[in-house]
């Protein structure tokens, strides 16, 4: 949980492709805080933040359970010559991983000196210290700004810090599962299973050969810091941070077949009435279709879609106030699929990604968006087989 700086050398992002293979995961660990935080966590206690010079005194007191879930609470109190207390947590010396599927979903309060974390760190750092243990940064963020961020952190070929990372625009304060998936050749960042960050760690390029050995996970809530800085909105606390569950998998058996998947950019349509189209700050940047309102409407002709049976389709939106709804269609409306609702996600350039399930013969159509309630923008959606 340090400071992102950006080492862009033989790193790589890969775009969404159409037909990829899915890995089998199998669940191996898990903390759902039903009832209580399980036994393998261990507490750490102290100040100063282990030279981020943070403005917290780190208590197990300040980790409880409300309603089935893990709260991190933030106080404003004089503990151990300190003026805020919070809790940090790991599974170090209980469980730790090499490769597999990391995520928990989470909710987090934004605010000036506010420095929330999700990550991980090598197993060996007691012995090499950092940054040679390498991090994992599966989420972090920082005071108000709008972007989660997922980063590593390395020794490198000099054997200096090293770090390479990317961010996405979120709603933080609602809820989002956050993920990597990490193995033998690289580390890939997801919110909501939504991709927006990859880094190479094949044949140890760039010294990243510490990212082939066992990490542990740590939760924590900083206040202030070398990264947030030092102007603390003292009206925010107390201030939680909520964590539903969190969740271990690594691969096991063989890859099942191919799975069908197209991603339409939403201003690519065919015809369109009433909307508009704007640079966006979602990632993989580009233009997004804004400007909806009641009755808007856009087409996108001849998706072909393989196979009769059941899909998914998701819908990459953002809404300053909420309360829009968003139906889609086949053939200029003779086949409704059906409606979701956009949520309220802070921003018009606060992203998130609504689903549903639908059931579509093979065939190939034109598919229509519908703004059955207006007030929301969408940046793409894509379709896949289940």
């Amino acid at each position: 949980m340090k400071p992102v700086k950006f080492l862009l050398l033989l790193m790589a992002f890969t775009g969404v492709q159409q037909m990829a293979f899915s890995q089998t995961w199998q669940l191996v660990w898990a903390d759902e805080f039903n009832g209580s935080i399980g036994p393998d966590w261990v507490f750490e206690t102290g100040g100063g933040g282990w030279g981020n010079n943070e403005l917290e005194y780190y208590r197990r007191e300040n980790a409880t359970i409300e309603n089935n879930q893990l709260v991190i609470t933030a106080k404003r109190e004089s503990f151990g010559g300190y003026n805020y207390t919070s809790t940090r947590m790991k599974t170090q010396g209980r469980k730790s991983w090499t490769y597999g599927k990391i995520e928990a979903r989470i909710a987090i309060p934004a605010f000036s000196g506010a420095w929330p974390a999700f990550w991980m760190l090598g197993d060996n750092i007691s012995t090499v210290n950092w940054p040679a243990c390498g991090e994992i940064d599966i989420m972090e963020h920082v005071n108000n700004d709008p972007n989660a961020v997922g980063t590593i952190h390395w020794q490198g070929p000099d054997g200096g810090h090293a770090s390479y990372g990317s961010s996405t625009p979120v709603n933080v304060t609602g809820y989002h599962t956050y993920t990597i998936e990490w193995n033998p050749s690289s580390i890939k960042w997801f919110v909501d299973g939504v991709q927006y960050n990859e880094a190479n760690i094949a044949n140890n390029i760039n010294s990243t050969e510490e990212f082939h050995r066992n990490f542990f996970i740590l939760l924590n809530f900083a206040i202030g810091g070398n990264w947030p800085g030092f102007n603390i909105d003292n009206n925010a606390f107390p201030a939680k941070m909520y964590v539903d569950w969190v969740h271990v998998y690594q691969g096991g058996g063989t890859n099942p077949p191919p799975t069908w998947s197209q991603t339409v950019q939403a201003e690519s349509y065919s015809s369109m009435l009433g909307v508009q189209t704007e640079t966006t700050t979602d990632a993989g940047g580009g233009q997004n279709v804004g400007y909806i309102e009641t009755g808007d409407w856009m087409a996108y002709n001849s998706i072909t879609i393989p196979t009769s049976g059941s899909y998914k389709i998701e819908y990459r939106v953002a809404s300053l106030n909420g309360g829009g709804r968003l139906s889609q269609d086949l053939n200029a409306g003779s086949i409704v699929l059906g409606a979701v609702d956009v949520p309220n996600t802070g921003g018009w350039q606060n992203w998130t990604t609504i689903s549903q399930t639908v059931n579509i013969n093979a065939g190939t159509y034109n598919f229509g968006i519908y703004a059955a309630s207006g007030g929301w923008n969408i940046n793409w959606f894509r379709i896949t087989k289940l």
